[in-house]
């Protein structure tokens, strides 16, 4: 018995990507907030206890549950390395160019011997509506398979709005939060989401085409 092929997107619970925002095939929401990193071995003994009790009492004042992803990813040299090529054709000296095409050898055999990682640190913040979900699964649900094309529409533009208003207020607690522990952040948006998720679903990406200066 010959066995159907599903696409991916199938087994990928994203219905869209709309202005940053994560909308679920559940319709519930996530936004994505990138974090940077704190180096705790750079700081003494006292100044380390308390970003950690800051950030364990930042935790324990969320009334929401949320996820902490890192991403780990092998650093793509490849640009790097095209735009010192670029210049070093561009040198006249002859000293210089012989120093340039020296760097980049040792550049090269440098991270071909070591692996250079790097990590990316997103908090992701959820927001389900379960009470509307009850209602449209019951009463509501019945109604809205009653209505026009374009109020069923404009029905789910509203319920968006208004879950993403309440998805925004978490976000500026969970930014507000990180930032009494020392801790930049900033809400990603529509590109860099789906380029966060391209990445996660082609893994391989950086062994591929860079593109050339023009």
């Amino acid at each position: 018995m010959a066995l159907k092929a599903r696409a991916t997107q199938e087994f990928v619970p994203i219905k869209e990507v709309r202005d940053g925002i994560v909308v679920l095939k559940d319709g519930d929401l996530r936004a994505i907030v990138l974090a940077n990193s704190v180096n705790l071995s750079l700081k003494s003994e006292e100044e380390q206890r308390a970003v950690i009790f800051q950030f364990q009492g930042f935790l324990n004042t969320l009334d929401f549950p949320i996820q902490i992803s890192v991403q780990s990813r092998k650093l793509d040299i490849r640009p790097y390395i095209l735009t010192l090529e670029n210049r070093m054709k561009a040198q006249t000296e002859p000293l210089l160019k012989l120093q340039t095409k020296e760097y980049i050898d040792f550049i090269k055999n440098f991270t071909d011997t070591v692996s250079i990682m790097t990590k990316n640190f997103f908090v992701v913040v959820p927001f389900t509506n379960t009470f509307l979900k009850e209602a449209n699964e019951n009463f509501l649900g019945k109604l809205f398979s009653r209505k026009s094309k374009q109020e069923k529409m404009a029905q789910e533009e509203l319920d968006f709005e208004e879950k993403r208003s309440q998805l925004d207020e978490r976000v500026g607690v969970i930014q507000q939060g990180l930032a009494r522990c020392g801790i930049k952040s900033a809400q990603l948006g529509t590109e860099e989401v789906v380029e966060v998720f391209y990445k996660v679903f082609n893994p391989g990406e950086t062994e591929g085409k860079i593109r050339t200066e023009q």
